[in-house]
């Protein structure tokens, strides 16, 4: 049973300043006089979170219908992310420290310089309605801006408030018991769009994090661009995330594919962003029997209960849509809503030439569904994935000696963050080689990544100094290397200390 919450109201749009105000002033302070690491902090929240599991998850359980098994998965996932952020932050490897030392033989002399990562300022978070723990008050982006040193405003999502709440609660415990500030993390509440423009447009927040819609995504995209002092705004927006297989490995793989492939297309019921919702092959005996196998297990998945009524309700009206295109095949589709929130898996199927660039039916359909492309022919394959856009992963079914592996390779790589070989893009792991990011529509800045340790880069601007005196520099920076970290000293990684050149 989950802790009686109250649900707090919105927050007054006209207070969001004032608490953006209050985190700026604590950065100010802290780097002034520090009172906390943020590994200690990330480590205090992990172990708070876990404390509050049981209730933590019940209440996940009984606001998005999410089963048991994939709450405690993704909360586990959640305190890993924060324990791998901390140690990121001990070790001292996201200060990315730099030094050139002066050299007054260069023509013209080259001076001192030195540079390091430093905290961006206050980020502005918002939860995703998809993973209440994960990508929500402590998931990837707070652990993020937190490694680097950013206080965080998070925007609860109405979806999933109550958890949200008891999660907050967590958070201040785990702020308190590491000596941050309490305004080192605010949450703010309310659906509507005004309390979100109000938190991306407060003078005092430097970045914004996102995962959610397109639509979404883009307003606050743009919203961060026209402030009279623009921020970054990086938002994740979904995915069609193709999946391309080649005659051969149709021929030799189809049933095993095509069962990995129904696994990945039904599983949380195809709310993830990884989902595949493109399935790319040529249009011959092995690719048909390949696609009726796929057609089988989908039309036997049990519908299942969505997060909440409006994205049910969504995507059935999308499959709908899709289904009723004349260039569209209804493989396997259901296209009803049940009382009970309920919804079908479907397969739906075109052919490539029916196809162009930006083509609505290479938009994502947020849910169980997935379109298969038919292409004509090997050169045609090709020639499909060209019209695809900016997607978070592509997977491609080939064997090193496929011919056609390295055309495929090579012209998914042009449009994705992610290449998978002979797997499926559902599940992403937390590590330092983690992409989870890609061109746009997928995301806002396919230059990062929202998962793994590098999406601390997100939050942290560089800061140079030239000739600055030993005793003046941060201590990442100075001669004696007191923090003893692995620094890129004239090209070169080191530990060692250098000698100032005079």
């Amino acid at each position: 049973m989950t802790a009686n919450v109250a649900l707090p109201p919105a927050t007054p749009v006209a207070e969001i300043p004032a608490l953006a105000s209050a985190a700026r002033n604590t950065v100010s302070e802290h780097q002034r006089h520090p009172t906390f690491s943020p590994s200690a902090l990330l480590r205090a929240v992990a172990t708070q979170l876990e404390g509050a599991r049981a209730n933590l998850v019940a209440a996940a359980q009984q606001e998005t219908s999410l089963p048991e098994a994939r709450l405690q998965g993704e909360l586990t996932r959640t305190t890993r992310q924060l324990v791998a952020f901390a140690q990121l932050a001990e070790s001292g490897l996201e200060s990315d420290a730099i030094i050139d030392l002066a050299d007054p033989a260069a023509e013209p002399p080259r001076p001192d310089q030195r540079r390091l990562a430093v905290p961006i300022g206050p980020v502005a978070v918002f939860a995703a309605s998809n993973f209440p723990f994960a990508f929500s008050v402590a998931g990837g982006d707070t652990a993020a801006a937190w490694a680097a040193g950013c206080p965080v405003l998070l925007k609860a999502h109405a979806a999933h408030t109550r958890t949200s709440v008891l999660t907050a609660t967590a958070v201040a415990q785990g702020l308190a018991d590491a000596g941050a500030p309490k305004a080192w993390f605010t949450m703010v509440y309310g659906a509507s769009p005004e309390v979100g423009q109000a938190l991306v447009n407060a003078d005092s927040v430097e970045a914004v994090a996102f995962t959610g819609s397109f639509g979404a995504g883009t307003a606050i995209a743009r919203a961060a661009a026209a402030r009279p002092r623009p921020i970054p705004a990086f938002c994740e927006m979904g995915s069609t995330n193709p999946v391309v297989i080649t005659p051969a490995s149709a021929q030799n793989n189809g049933k095993a594919i095509a069962a990995g492939l129904a696994t990945s297309i039904t599983g949380s019921v195809g709310q993830l962003c990884t989902k595949p919702g493109l399935i790319l092959l040529v249009d011959d005996e092995a690719g048909r029997q390949l696609v009726a196998e796929l057609s089988g297990r989908i039309a036997e998945n049990a519908p299942a209960t969505m997060l909440y009524r409006d994205i049910r309700d969504r995507f059935v009206s999308a499959v709908i849509e899709a289904a009723d295109d004349p260039r569209v095949d209804a493989l396997v589709a259901h296209p009803s809503a049940s009382a009970s929130g309920q919804a079908s898996a479907a397969l739906l199927a075109t052919a490539t030439k029916e196809l162009a660039p930006g083509d609505v039916l290479l938009e994502e359909i947020f849910g169980p569904a997935s379109l298969v492309i038919w292409a004509e022919d090997e050169s045609d394959l090709v020639h499909s994935v060209e019209k695809l856009p900016g997607t978070l992963t592509a997977t491609l079914h080939a064997s090193p000696a496929d011919p056609l592996a390295g055309p495929l390779l090579h012209a998914l790589s042009a449009r994705a963050g992610r290449i998978v070989y002979n797997g499926y893009p559902t599940g992403v792991t937390v590590g330092h080689a983690t992409v989870h990011g890609g061109p746009f529509p997928a995301t806002t800045a396919a230059a990062h990544t929202s998962v793994g340790m590098t999406a601390i880069r997100r939050f942290q601007r560089p800061l140079g100094y030239q000739d600055v005196p030993d005793e003046l520099l941060p201590p990442a920076l100075r001669d004696a290397n007191p923090l003893g970290l692995q620094r890129r000293v004239d090209g070169a990684i080191t530990a060692a200390s250098v000698t100032r050149v005079r």
